[in-house]
């Protein structure tokens, strides 16, 4: 029988319960054959580029933006549109890290407020719908007129409150 150096080992094993033939040690552990696989594969497959990840969070941000203009303007929801800031600065965090998949050029700190910045856009898109509505409806207020009287101190909490949300899931 040959071993691993190529010597023939001309012994014969016995029906002894407790015998052990000599081996040499190995060089390195079986599984390091997938690690180097792995780590091929990794150094292959190029990594996303920081834009594909903002324009995903943008989508999003859009949608949301829509979303808050329809619930409030259409449905007349006032309160719920907290919920519905917090849960738009969610998803473009959610949005920007799957965008941005296995790329690490853009920090902790740099996705936070990438993310947090994105979310407020949205939100601002969202009170201009509103606004774009209540105009279509005979509205005569210019936007930041309209914002203060119909919904008050809402529209500054949903940017405070999406651009928190954002930041925090996203760092």
């Amino acid at each position: 029988m040959r071993g691993y150096d190529g010597v023939v080992d001309d012994s014969r094993p016995t029906n002894d319960p407790g015998e052990r033939r000599p081996t040499r040690p190995l060089d390195h552990a079986p599984s390091d054959r997938y690690r180097v696989t792995e780590a091929a594969e990794e150094d292959a497959a190029p990594s996303p580029p920081v834009a594909r990840g903002i324009v995903f969070a943008l989508l999003v941000a859009i949608a949301g933006g829509i979303a808050i203009a329809v619930a409030g303007g259409r449905l007349t929801i006032t309160a719920g549109l907290l919920v519905i800031a917090a849960v738009l600065g969610w998803v473009v965090a959610v949005a920007l890290a799957i965008g941005l998949g296995t790329n690490r050029s853009m920090g902790g700190p740099a996705r936070g407020v990438t993310a947090a910045a994105i979310a407020v856009l949205g939100v601002a898109l969202g009170q201009l719908g509103l606004w774009l509505i209540a105009r279509e409806e005979g509205g005569v207020l210019a936007p930041a007129d309209y914002l203060a009287d119909v919904f008050g101190f809402l529209v500054p909490a949903e940017f405070a409150l999406a651009a928190a949300v954002a930041w925090w899931r996203a760092r």
